[in-house]
C-alpha cells in the first residue's frame, strides 16, 4: 500500500515533485481540504485549494493576482529566481499569464482572434493530415511494443503548433525538446533560466522572419503581428514573442497529456471502449471525463493575495501564495458524486475546471479539444486492438509537480494472434 501524504514537523502536507501514487495522492489532498497549507520543494510554503467550489471561487477572486510583485517570499528573497519551480511562474509583464485587470484584458482581447472557433476549425484538415502521417509511421512497428507518447501523442500536437505558428518541422521538433526539458521538474538550479532564454531567442528569430514577409504569411504568428500594424494599442514585438512562448507552454503540454490520459483510461476500462464502439458514449464524453478523471495539469501555480482573503473559514494573509490543485478538486463528491474514482464518460453531474476558470481560463482549450476529437478516433479506428505493453502500475510519471504526464507510454498497436 502506498504511504499517506507526508507532513512536515508543523503538520503541513508536503507536495513532492512526483507523487508515489497520483490517484491516491489526489484523494488524500482532497481529504485535507477545501483549503490547506502545503510545503513545496525547497521548503517553500503556500496555500492550496483542493475542493471544487473553493478552487472555482478563488480562481475568480480579483484579490488573488498573478504578479509576483505581491508575493512576500519572493520580494524578501526567501524564494529566488533560481528556485526550480520558478519555471512554472510567469514574471514578465508582457506575459498575459502574469497580469490581471485592464493589462490582462488588453492582451487577452488582442490574442483572442487567432484562437477563435473559426481560426481553430481551419486547422482541422492539417490536424487530420498530421495524424494520418504519424499513424503511418506507427504502423511500421505495429506488432512490437513502442512508446505511444514520444511517437504520437507528443508529435502530433507539436506538429499542430508548427502549423499554427507557420514554422518548419526541424524547428518545432527542436522546440518540443526545449519545452520537455523546461518542464521536466529535474532541471538544475538556474538551468530553467537558460532554457527560457533560448526559447525567447528562438521566438524572437521567428517574429523577425515573419515580420519581414508579413503580407505573405497566414498563420497565428502573422495574426499577432498584424495587431501591432493595425492599431497603436496592438501587440509589440516582445509581446508577440512572449505570447508565442506562452501558448506552447500552456497549450501543447496540456494536449499531449489529455491525449495520453484518454488513451490510458480507455485501455484500462474496456467496458467504456465497448460503449464507445456502440455509440452509447461520444468522444466528447470521453474527453470531458478524462479532463475530470485524470486532468492534464495537477496544479496551477500561483496567485498572490493583495489583502487578507477568507476562504472556507481560513485566512490567506496578504502576500501569501495560493495554488489550485486541480487533481484533488476532481475528487470533490459535492460536485461530481460519490463515484469520483470511477471513469464514467456518461457522468451527468458536475463541470470540471481542468482548463481553469475565470479571467485566466485557458485560451487554447478549443484547440486542445478539437485536436483530441480528431486524433483519438483516428488512432482507435486504425488500431482497434491497441493495448498496453506493460502493466499499468509500472508506468512512470514525469518528475513535474504541475503537469500530469507519463514518461513513456508503451503499447502494442496490433497484438500478435
Amino acid at each position: 500500500m502506498p504511504c499517506p501524504v507526508q507532513h512536515n514537523a508543523d503538520g503541513i502536507p508536503i507536495l513532492h515533485a512526483v507523487p508515489e501514487d497520483v490517484q491516491a495522492d489526489r484523494e488524500r489532498l482532497y481529504q485535507e481540504g477545501p483549503l490547506t497549507r502545503v510545503e513545496l520543494p525547497g521548503g517553500v510554503r503556500a496555500w492550496a485549494t483542493t475542493h471544487h467550489e473553493a478552487s472555482r471561487l478563488t480562481l475568480n477572486d480579483p484579490r488573488l493576482v498573478k504578479s509576483v510583485d505581491h508575493w512576500a517570499d519572493f520580494q524578501d528573497g526567501t524564494v529566488t529566481a533560481e528556485w526550480p519551480l520558478m519555471a512554472t511562474i510567469p514574471t514578465d509583464n508582457t506575459n498575459m499569464l502574469a497580469l490581471d485587470g485592464d493589462a490582462h484584458r488588453r492582451l487577452r482581447t488582442l490574442t483572442a482572434s487567432p484562437f477563435s472557433a473559426r481560426r481553430v476549425e481551419r486547422l482541422r484538415p492539417r490536424i487530420e493530415r498530421l495524424t494520418a502521417r504519424y499513424l503511418d509511421t506507427l504502423e511500421e512497428g505495429a506488432h512490437e511494443p513502442q512508446d505511444l507518447k514520444s511517437g504520437f501523442t507528443f508529435k502530433v500536437p507539436m506538429g499542430v503548433i508548427g502549423e499554427l505558428y507557420g514554422i518548419g518541422e526541424d524547428e518545432y521538433v527542436h522546440l518540443g525538446e526545449m519545452y520537455a526539458k523546461l518542464f521536466s521538474g529535474t532541471t538544475e538550479p538556474g538551468e530553467h533560466i537558460e532554457i527560457y532564454g533560448a526559447l525567447f531567442q528562438f521566438f524572437t528569430d521567428v517574429v523577425a522572419r515573419k515580420k519581414a514577409n508579413l503580407d505573405e504569411c497566414d498563420d497565428f504568428t502573422a495574426d499577432l503581428l498584424r495587431t501591432g500594424v493595425e492599431s497603436e494599442d496592438g501587440l509589440s514585438d516582445t509581446e508577440v514573442v512572449v505570447t508565442l512562448l506562452t501558448v506552447v507552454a500552456a497549450g501543447h503540454e496540456t494536449t499531449v497529456n489529455l491525449l495520453t490520459n484518454a488513451v490510458r483510461a480507455l485501455l484500462n476500462h474496456p467496458e467504456q471502449r465497448e460503449l464507445l464502439k456502440r455509440g452509447e458514449v461520444s468522444w466528447e464524453d470521453v474527453i470531458e471525463e478524462t479532463l475530470r478523471f485524470d486532468p492534464p495539469n495537477n496544479v496551477m501555480m500561483f496567485r498572490f493575495a493583495t489583502e487578507d482573503v477568507e476562504v472556507a473559514g481560513q485566512t490567506i494573509r496578504k502576500g501569501e501564495a495560493l495554488l489550485t490543485h486541480y487533481g484533488a478538486a476532481t475528487r470533490d463528491r459535492a460536485e461530481f458524486g460519490d463515484d469520483v474514482h470511477v471513469f464514467d464518460p456518461k457522468r451527468s453531474r458536475g463541470r470540471h475546471i481542468s482548463f481553469g476558470y475565470g479571467p485566466h481560463i485557458c485560451p487554447g482549450a478549443p484547440l486542445s479539444r478539437l485536436e483530441s476529437r480528431i486524433i483519438l478516433p483516428m488512432l482507435f479506428e486504425r488500431f482497434p486492438d491497441l493495448e498496453l505493453a506493460v502493466p499499468d502500475e509500472s508506468l512512470e510519471v514525469v518528475a513535474a509537480l504541475s503537469t500530469n504526464s507519463l514518461k513513456e507510454f508503451p503499447v502494442v498497436l496490433r497484438p500478435r494472434g
